[in-house]
C-alpha cells in the first residue's frame, strides 16, 4: 500500500494551475463614496437556469466586503488591450477609477468602457473557499462586444504564447 500524498505547496500549485488559461475581470459596484472595484482572475459561468456566475475574491480583499454590502455588482470582462486596467484595479490604496471612463449598468455598477463583455448581478450567495470567498451572482442583465477580444492570463503572464518570455 502506498503512502498518501504529502501536502501540496502553494508555489507548486500556482505553477501547475497556471497552465490553465483564464480571462481577467474587474468586479465593480457603486458604494457610498463612489465607484469601487477589483481585478479577479477566477471567474466562470455557473448556471443557465437560474442565470448564475461565480468568482472568488481573496479573503484579504478590502474591496470585496464593500461590494458585498452593496449587494449588486457588475463583472467586466477585460479586453486584450486592458492590461493597465487589470494592474490598476489590483492595487490597494489608490483611486482605481481615476481617468477610467465608465457607464452605469442597470444596477448602477460601473461598466468599464471598451470591455469584451459585462454581466450585471445581484449577490445570490457566498461560500467558504479557503483563502478565498466563492461569490455567486444572479445575472440580471449582460452584454458583449464580439469585436473586442478578451485579455488572457497564462503561466503568470498576460497573453498566450509558447515562449513565456514573449508574454512579458
Amino acid at each position: 500500500m502506498s503512502a498518501p500524498p504529502g501536502p501540496v505547496s502553494p508555489a507548486v500549485m500556482r505553477e501547475v494551475l497556471g497552465h490553465f488559461v483564464s480571462g481577467i475581470v474587474v468586479v465593480t459596484a457603486t458604494g457610498q463614496d463612489g465607484p469601487i472595484g477589483f481585478t479577479c482572475q477566477s471567474f466562470a459561468s455557473l448556471s443557465l437556469d437560474p442565470p448564475l456566475v461565480t468568482f472568488a475574491p481573496a479573503r484579504s480583499s478590502s474591496t470585496w466586503p464593500r461590494i458585498r454590502e452593496v449587494g449588486a455588482f457588475c463583472v467586466n470582462v477585460l479586453a486584450a488591450d486592458h492590461q493597465e486596467l487589470s494592474v490598476g484595479f489590483s492595487r490597494s490604496g489608490v483611486d482605481k477609477f481615476a481617468g477610467v471612463p465608465w457607464q452605469p449598468a442597470p444596477s448602477g455598477a460601473p461598466i468599464l468602457d471598451g470591455v469584451s463583455a459585462w454581466i450585471d448581478c445581484a449577490l445570490w450567495n457566498e461560500y467558504d473557499g479557503g483563502d478565498h470567498t466563492i461569490a455567486i451572482g444572479l445575472v440580471s442583465d449582460l452584454g458583449a462586444d464580439p469585436a473586442r477580444l478578451p485579455l488572457l492570463y497564462y503561466r503568470g503572464r498576460y497573453g498566450v504564447t509558447s515562449d513565456p518570455e514573449e508574454s512579458r
